[in-house]
């Protein structure tokens, strides 16, 4: 029977195939065509494994990023927001697909109001590089800052960077070090190194604030997650 264009198994016939599929996983026997089987009846766990085996190569199957790139549009036209960003970026490099910009932005600005932030921070280098769209700096910025509220470390970092440079935001050493500092607490070595560089045209009473907010954030973090 289909419906939509899809086929799907009558109740018993899928129950009796989950079983089947489940043994098997359990003997370490699950084929590629098992894992279509289930992918094309919705199973996004399945759609994830055989996009991911298309797009690295393994699990018996050859690095085909064309077969990826159909499983990861599935998961991603589903609000797989990872599918989402990998998607837009294999149509920002041309991987699997045509490149085109304008499917790249889409697919990577959707991902990105999904308050994911990884994805914000991926599209905030989509507009900091002008990666199939205008270069803005005010743009990535934003979605810098969204991301690194949200604790994402290489957007603090960046976020920091831009506020040192003045790019799409007013410069100020202030927040470039607090941001740096913030990715610094939180294991960045390359933030770490930074600091030095920045702080070196800053007061010592500049430091001192930028360091006080930057602890404070994260005080502030650890009890949020609670730890």
């Amino acid at each position: 029977m289909s419906v939509s264009g899809r086929t799907f198994l009558a109740g018993a016939a899928c129950a009796l195939l989950a079983a089947g599929l489940q043994l098997a996983a359990a003997q370490g026997k699950i084929s590629v065509e098992d894992l279509k089987i289930r992918a094309e009846a919705g199973d996004k766990t399945a759609t994830r494994q055989l996009a991911d085996a298309y797009y690295l190569g393994r699990d018996g199957v050859e690095q085909n990023f064309a077969e990826a790139a159909r499983w990861f549009l599935k998961l991603a036209q589903q609000g797989d927001v990872r599918a989402q960003t990998t998607i837009g970026l294999m149509y920002a490099r041309g991987y699997g697909v045509k490149k085109a910009p304008q499917p790249s932005h889409y697919w990577r600005r959707l991902a990105a109001a999904a308050n994911h932030p990884g994805a914000q921070y991926n599209l905030g280098l989509t507009y900091a590089n002008g990666d199939g769209v205008a270069q803005d700096y005010s743009q990535a910025a934003q979605c810098h800052g969204r991301a690194a509220q949200r604790t994402h470390v290489q957007a603090q970092f960046n976020l920091g960077m831009l506020y040192h440079e003045g790019k799409g935001v007013t410069q100020d050493p202030v927040r470039a070090y607090y941001w740096i500092k913030v990715a610094s607490l939180q294991g960045d070595e390359l933030a770490q190194d930074t600091l030095k560089k920045i702080g070196a045209g800053m007061s010592p009473e500049q430091i001192r604030q930028a360091e006080a907010q930057a602890d404070e954030w994260i005080r502030k973090m650890k009890k949020v997650v609670g730890k």
